[in-house]
């Protein structure tokens, strides 16, 4: 007979493509204001709903509530675990689902040249307006990384805090120093997924700005080199918080690498 464990991980997909149908009808993926989520029941019933089969696919999910600090740096992430400058319904709702982990890592479509084929769709006045849109939004990417990076700094911070207190705190038991460590590896994990899925965009971003040089040249492309080379610039802060070879103990990283079986092993912040 099966694992219950491994059963889980064979069920939940069918769970979560009617969860996809669902929300699809409801709208789900609703955004807010700087690129963060809409607050409104849809969106906290997908993040409940991610919590929960994260904990049914054996992934690091912690029943504690978020701190202030912990909320502000899910809803800073969102901008850049959603696809950028996403255009596509379907496309958008599956790195909803994924980016609030009611689906794994590996449903998130990972094309180059997505983001080329959704800045040239659609009608245009002049192709100078898809340099300014590119450069647009790299440029923003460029602003909200350090702030984002701000408040993962906090946070980690505070984890110190929280493992530290381990050590004294008397009445605290095995199930709240197993939730803790939970939290400390999502926390470290968002961070290194939010570095990731950067390294992504720069590689879009890139893909985009080679393929406008060719097609439709323009004295514009200079600016948008100069901000795709601060926002790479930029990326390293991330690195500094989570070093790159922290990420393969994250389960983002293990779907990628389609190794899911193995246990993830909680990253300790090192004082």
């Amino acid at each position: 007979m099966p694992r219950p464990a491994a059963t889980a991980r064979t069920t939940f997909p069918t769970a979560a493509v009617l969860a996809a149908l669902l929300v699809l009808t409801a709208g789900c993926a609703q955004q807010g204001d700087f690129g963060r989520p809409k607050p409104g029941a849809w969106n906290g019933l997908i993040e409940t709903t991610g919590t929960l089969a994260a904990r049914e696919r054996g992934e690091p999910a912690s029943a504690f509530p978020f701190t202030d600090d912990e909320a502000t740096l899910r809803d800073r992430a969102w901008r850049f675990l959603m696809p950028a400058g996403g255009r596509d319904a379907f496309t958008d709702i599956l790195a909803n689902l994924t980016r609030s982990r009611v689906l794994p890592a590996a449903w998130r479509p990972d094309a180059p040249e997505a983001y080329f084929a959704a800045l040239m769709d659609g009608p245009f006045r002049s192709p100078v307006s898809r340099y300014h849109r590119l450069s647009e939004d790299i440029g923003a990417d460029a602003r909200l990384l350090p702030v984002f990076a701000a408040t993962a700094a906090r946070v980690f911070q505070a984890d110190a805090l929280r493992l530290r207190s381990l050590s004294f705190a008397r009445t605290v038991d095995d199930r709240d120093a197993r939730h803790a460590a939970m939290r400390v590896t999502e926390n470290r994990c968002l961070v290194a997924w939010v570095g990731f899925e950067t390294d992504r965009r720069l590689a879009r971003y890139r893909y985009a700005l080679d393929h406008l040089l060719v097609a439709v040249p323009s004295p514009e492309a200079a600016l948008v080199e100069r901000v795709l080379r601060a926002l790479a610039e930029r990326r390293p802060i991330l690195a500094a918080l989570v070093p790159p070879e922290a990420e393969g103990r994250c389960d983002f990283a293990a779907e990628a690498a389609k190794d899911a079986a193995l246990p993830i092993r909680p990253i300790v912040a090192k004082n």
